[in-house]
């Protein structure tokens, strides 16, 4: 079941940086709990359900980037855990640039993602929320 836990989490990645938002959805719990740092105007707090993480956290996104994607480095099965190390990288429609390593914790159980915790590291990322 790990390697599957894996296959997708990383499916949600592919597709959010293709802007397939409603497969990114698709992989989430119906009572999904998805925590987000903030910093700048990025998306504070939690947020329950896959509706409220499209409209409160990922509709932000083109709100304040050119361009926005999320580069993973590793996976890590751990159990029912997907441990995700990446980046973000992008152009604020301010002209920053964004490139900020995070890592994001997915707990997978039957099949869907139940609880998303996005660690984001670095000042440039609340600066490019700005």
């Amino acid at each position: 079941m790990a390697q599957e836990n894996v296959d997708l989490v990383r499916s949600g990645y592919e597709a959010f940086n293709r802007g397939d938002i409603d497969a990114v959805l698709a992989i989430m719990d119906d009572e999904i709990e998805w925590h987000e740092p903030g910093g700048g105007n990025a998306p504070a707090g939690s947020f329950r359900g896959p509706q409220s993480v499209a409209s409160e956290v990922f509709a932000q996104v083109p709100e304040r980037f050119e361009d926005f994607r999320v580069d993973i480095e590793q996976l890590v099965d751990v159990g029912e855990h997907v441990a995700v190390v990446g980046r973000f990288r992008g152009t604020s429609k301010s002209g920053k640039q964004l490139d900020a390593p995070f890592v994001h914790v997915a707990t997978v159980r039957n099949g869907k993602e139940v609880e998303f915790r996005n660690y984001v590291a670095g000042d440039q990322w609340a600066e490019a929320w700005s």
